[in-house]
């Protein structure tokens, strides 16, 4: 019997990539690391999905990465929005109260 030593498999450097960006859009990069996080990780799902079976690891890294990318895009996406309709609320209040308003 010979011994047959194990394929190795390496982790995918977009994954991982995505991985510390996604978390990074929730901490010190908002709307940049969302980008990146996003970017890389469908870059790496593409690399990983073209590799030999079972030679690259990190598909699970990249969704989560890009998972987080993508909350955290949305999220920035509807606190903008919410900043305009608070403003312009803000704005339209603050005109109707004014003592020269013409009713």
């Amino acid at each position: 019997m010979s011994y047959q030593p194990a394929a190795s498999r390496t982790t995918n450097t977009l994954a991982v990539i995505s991985l510390v960006f996604g978390i990074a859009s929730w901490t010190v990069l908002p709307l940049v690391g969302a980008v990146l996080a996003i970017v890389c990780g469908h870059l790496a799902r593409k690399e990983i999905r073209s590799a030999p079976l079972n030679s690259v690891e990190g598909d699970s890294m990249a969704v989560i990465g890009m998972v987080l990318g993508y909350l955290q895009f949305a999220f920035l996406v509807l606190a903008v929005l919410a900043a305009f309709v608070l403003t312009a609320l803000g704005i339209g209040l603050f005109l109707h109260f004014l003592p020269w308003h013409a009713s």
